[in-house]
């Protein structure tokens, strides 16, 4: 017997996914839907995606709202489809409309993969002219320093090994030993 999963997928805490579990549910009622709060960006460290491509047998589908909720980027589409095809199981995209159960379906849903990572190729770049542009005007300092290079010096002075300072400043030790260079 065949399943229906659903994946729903935000990236911050402050966010939710009641949009995409509501249109889930309208399109399949009875489907097994998995949420999930971690960026897109990448498939690595998203523990419920991983969960539920283990989960998905031959026959079943994996139906997401959007298909940036699923993947930003060609690799890790043409990996999940990929994935997904091995496995005789299919993905739908319901507001695109793509189904890769059919053969038009996997041709657009790979073109779409092509948008959506060139999208969020643009976003970077977007953000680093204006990073660029705050920096010129003095406006954009960066993190500022977590440790203090003084107290690591004192510390050393006083007799204390870097394993010591690392655990009294709770930093590691391979910034004690950067700083004392």
């Amino acid at each position: 017997m065949s399943s229906t999963f659903g994946y729903c997928r935000v990236s911050t805490l402050d966010q939710n996914t009641t949009l995409q579990e509501e249109a889930l549910r309208k399109a399949y009622p009875n489907a097994i839907i998995l949420h999930e709060k971690a960026s897109g960006t990448t498939t690595s460290g998203r523990d419920v995606l991983g969960i539920l491509m283990e989960m998905v047998g031959q026959g079943d589908k994996l139906v997401v709202w959007k298909l940036d909720r699923l993947a930003r980027n060609v690799n890790d589409l043409t990996t999940i489809v990929k994935t997904l095809e091995d496995k005789g199981a299919s993905l739908e995209i319901l507001d695109q409309h793509i189904d890769t159960s059919t053969t038009s379906g996997k041709a657009f849903l790979q073109m779409l993969g092509v948008f959506a990572e060139f999208e969020t190729n643009i976003r970077k770049e977007r953000q680093m002219a204006g990073i660029e542009q705050a920096k010129l005007k003095g406006k954009y300092k960066g993190r500022g320093l977590s440790i203090d290079p003084k107290e690591v010096k004192r510390l050393k002075a006083s007799g204390m090994g870097a394993t010591e300072i690392a655990q009294e400043l709770g930093i590691g030790r391979a910034s004690v030993y950067r700083l004392l260079k």
